[in-house]
């Protein structure tokens, strides 16, 4: 009865070694495919879905998430309008869960394409840097790293009489896009 005993401890001992062994193996891997994960997928993963973004202006957005490229996202904001942000210019998040989608689901042209869809259109736009200022008009040209904005009024049709300024902006700068 004694040597039953002994080796039930002994039994116990070797189980609860192994099942130590198992969830550090598991905290390990766990850790390992954290660490691959891109902020993208993250982002990937709740589209259709409320975020706000803290940009580095100290301003916060909110709105669904319809669509993000690999460097950009496209809010529908609260207020009704649509506007891209540059991840570049995102300090902040709230409204991501823990899940990761595969990146492949997000568009896979940059920033510059989505600008120049806007500029093609000629929406009106009103496009926060990262000073925080804000200049209104129209996107006149969007180059490998840069936009061409003419500033006039919103409302205002893009007539040479209408524009006040032409801003080159570098898209390192770019905060937000709001097209209006």
């Amino acid at each position: 009865m004694r040597w039953e005993r002994l080796f039930d401890d002994l039994e116990a001992q070797l189980s609860a070694e192994e099942r130590r062994e198992r969830d550090s193996e598991v905290a390990d891997r766990t850790r390992r495919e954290r660490a691959s994960v891109e902020l993208g997928a993250r982002f990937a993963a709740v589209v259709g879905a409320t975020v706000r973004l803290r940009l580095v202006t100290g301003a916060q957005v909110e709105g669904e998430l319809l669509d993000l490229g690999a460097d950009w996202l496209l809010l529908r904001l609260v207020t009704g309008r649509e506007a891209v942000v540059p991840v570049g210019g995102v300090v902040g998040v709230l409204g991501l869960g823990p899940r990761a989608s595969d990146a492949r689901t997000a568009r896979r042209f940059a920033l510059g394409y989505a600008l120049r869809g806007l500029s093609r259109d000629r929406a009106h736009v009103a496009l926060t840097d990262a000073s925080g200022q804000v200049v209104t008009g129209t996107i006149d040209a969007v180059g490998a790293d840069f936009l061409d904005l003419a500033e006039h009024a919103l409302g205002e049709d893009r007539r040479a009489e209408n524009v006040r300024g032409r801003h080159t902006v570098p898209f390192g700068a770019v905060v937000l896009v709001e097209a209006r």
